[in-house]
C-alpha cells in the first residue's frame, strides 16, 4: 500500500468496486450519484481543491481531511480566526474512514468498560466513558451548529448477544457499569424485541447514541472551515517531513511542492506506518459493509424505524446494523483484513467473500429481508492499536507536531473530540492553570509490533482469522 493510498482518515484501501455487470455499487450508500460532474469515489460534492504546488507557508498545517483533521481545523479557526490554516489530503475530504464508515454514533472509547477499569482504575474508566458520551452529544450539537442535518437519527444503541460468550462479556460489563454508577441498563430478550424484532438473548442499552451520514458531516465541516478562510489542497499525498527546531518551521514534502508551518497536525490514522511516524503501531485493517435498497414499512418498523435503535453484536466482527435516514438497512462486520503484503487478487477475493457473508447474515435478521435487494457494498480502513486506545499526542515527542489516530473502529464521535482537544492544546496559554482534561489516549505512542517481520505478520493474520471464525459461529 502506498502512502497516497493510505494517507489520512480520508485515504483508505481501495473499495474493490464491483464489475460493470454487477448492479451493486462498490461505494457507500451516501456517496454522490453518477450525475455528470460527480467525481468517481468522492464522498462529498465539494469542488476539488488544487494540489500543493511550489512553496507554501501557514501557521498551522493539518494533514488528513477526515473528521479528526477537519475537527482540528474547525475548532482552531473558531478559537482564533486570525490563524492561517491549511488542510491537505492525499485525495479529498472524507475519502476514507470518515466517508466510508457505517455512521454509528455511540459512546465507546478504548477497551470495554470492565477491561478499562482493570487497566486504568475505576475512576479513570468512569471518566473515559463519560468523555465518550460527551463526544456523542457534541457531534449531535455540531450538526445543528453547522446547519447540516447529515442524516442524523437520534436514538439508542444496543450491544446485544445470542451466544454464551457474549452473555458472559455483557455480564462483566454490566456489573462494572453498576459499580461505577453509570446509566447503562441491561435489556432482556423481551425488552430488545420491543425495539427491534430480532431474537437476541440480552443486551446493554446506551441511551446517548445516534446514527448519521459521516461523509455529510465531514463535508459540512469542510465547508464551514472554507467559509472561515481555511485553505484546502487535494490530491497531495505527504511524502515526508523535516521537523522544525526553535524558530524554524516544520517542512512538509509533497510531490509537487512543500508546505512550511509553525504547527503541524498529522491526522493520518493508519498511514502512520507507511509514513514512518514514530507513534507506535497503528494497524491498517480493512473492514466491510453493505446496504439495501430503502425498506418497506414492515421491515422498517421491525428494525428500529420507530426508535432509531442501532444494534451492535457483543462479539467482535459479528454483524451489526442500523437504519439510514432514508430507510436503508446498513450492515457492517465480517473479516478484518490486514492488506500490506497481500496480492491484489487475494485482497479482492477476501472483500467479495466478506460482502457475500454479510448479505447472507443480513437476510437472517428478519423474514421481511429475505428478498430485499442489496444496493451498495464498500470497504474502508480503520486504525487499530494493540491496547484498543487511540493515540493523540506529539509525534516523536516534538512539541510542534501532533498526531491523531488509532480510534479502533470507534472514531466517529471521538475523532471530533480528538480534533477539538488538539485545537485547544495548540492555542491555549501553556501557563494557564486549567488546560484540557487528559485521558489515557493522550499519549505520544501506542505499543509497537514489528510488522516488517514475516512471522509477526503471520501471527497477526492468524489472529484475525480466528476472530473471523468466531464471528461466523456467532448465532
Amino acid at each position: 500500500m502506498t502512502a497516497r493510498e493510505a494517507q489520512g482518515a480520508g485515504s483508505v484501501a481501495a473499495s474493490g468496486a464491483a464489475p460493470d455487470r454487477d448492479p451493486v455499487r462498490g461505494e457507500p450508500c451516501w456517496a454522490p450519484g453518477d450525475a455528470p460532474g460527480d467525481a468517481p469515489g468522492r464522498a462529498t460534492t465539494a469542488a476539488p481543491a488544487p494540489r500543493i504546488s511550489g512553496g507554501l507557508t501557514a501557521d498551522v498545517a493539518v494533514v488528513g481531511a477526515g473528521l479528526a483533521g477537519l475537527s482540528t481545523a474547525y475548532h482552531l479557526i473558531e478559537r482564533d480566526p486570525s490563524l492561517d490554516i491549511v488542510v491537505v489530503d492525499a485525495r479529498h475530504p472524507a475519502a476514507g474512514a470518515s466517508g466510508r464508515g457505517t455512521g454509528l454514533l455511540g459512546p465507546r472509547v478504548g477497551p470495554a468498560i470492565d477491561r478499562a477499569a482493570r487497566s486504568f482504575g475505576p475512576s479513570t474508566a468512569r471518566r473515559m466513558y463519560l468523555a465518550s458520551v460527551a463526544a456523542v452529544e457534541r457531534v449531535v450539537a455540531l450538526t445543528e451548529e453547522l446547519g447540516a442535518p447529515c442524516g442524523l437519527r437520534a436514538g439508542e444503541q444496543i450491544v446485544a448477544t445470542r451466544g454464551a460468550d457474549g452473555l458472559a462479556s455483557l455480564a462483566r460489563q454490566a456489573e462494572t457499569y453498576r459499580a461505577l454508577g453509570l446509566d447503562v441498563p441491561v435489556l432482556s430478550a423481551a425488552a430488545i424485541r420491543e425495539r427491534v424484532d430480532v431474537p437476541y438473548h440480552a443486551g446493554l442499552l446506551y441511551r446517548s447514541a445516534a446514527t448519521l451520514n459521516p461523509a455529510a458531516l465531514s463535508g459540512a465541516l469542510a465547508a464551514a472551515c472554507a467559509a472561515k478562510g481555511v485553505r484546502f489542497h487535494d490530491d497531495s499525498p505527504l511524502r515526508g517531513l523535516r521537523p522544525g527546531s526553535g524558530a524554524a518551521p516544520t517542512e512538509l514534502l509533497f510531490p509537487s511542492g512543500t508546505l512550511r508551518a509553525r504547527k503541524t497536525v498529522l491526522a493520518v490514522n493508519a498511514a502512520a506506518g507507511s509514513l514512518g511516524l514514530p507513534v507506535g503501531t497503528v494497524l491498517p485493517l480493512q473492514v466491510h459493509a453493505v446496504a439495501t435498497d430503502p425498506l418497506g414499512a414492515e421491515a422498517r418498523a421491525a428494525l428500529g424505524g420507530a426508535t432509531g435503535t442501532a444494534v451492535v453484536n457483543a462479539m467482535s466482527l459479528a454483524p451489526y446494523f442500523r437504519l439510514s435516514h432514508d430507510g436503508r438497512l446498513v450492515v457492517g462486520g465480517g473479516r478484518a483484513v490486514h492488506l500490506p503484503g497481500l496480492s491484489p487478487d487475494r485482497a479482492a477475493a477476501l472483500r467479495t467473500a466478506t460482502w457475500s457473508w454479510l448479505e447472507e447474515r443480513l437476510r437472517l435478521l428478519h423474514p421481511s429481508l429475505a428478498d430485499v435487494p442489496v444496493s451498495h457494498r464498500w470497504s474502508g480502513q480503520i486504525g487499530m492499536t494493540l491496547d484498543d486506545l487511540p493515540v493523540v499526542g506529539h509525534a516523536g515527542g516534538h512539541p510542534d507536531i501532533w498526531y491523531i489516530g488509532g480510534c479502533c473502529g470507534h472514531g466517529l464521535a471521538m475523532s471530533v473530540a480528538h480534533g477539538a482537544h488538539v485545537a485547544h492544546s495548540l492555542v491555549e496559554d501553556p501557563s494557564a492553570a486549567h488546560g484540557p482534561a487528559t485521558y489515557p489516549w493522550h499519549r505520544d505512542q501506542a505499543p509497537r509490533v514489528p510488522l516488517t517481520a514475516r512471522p509477526a505478520r503471520g501471527l497477526l493474520r492468524a489472529y484475525l482469522n480466528s476472530l473471523d471464525r468466531a464471528a461466523r459461529r456467532t448465532p
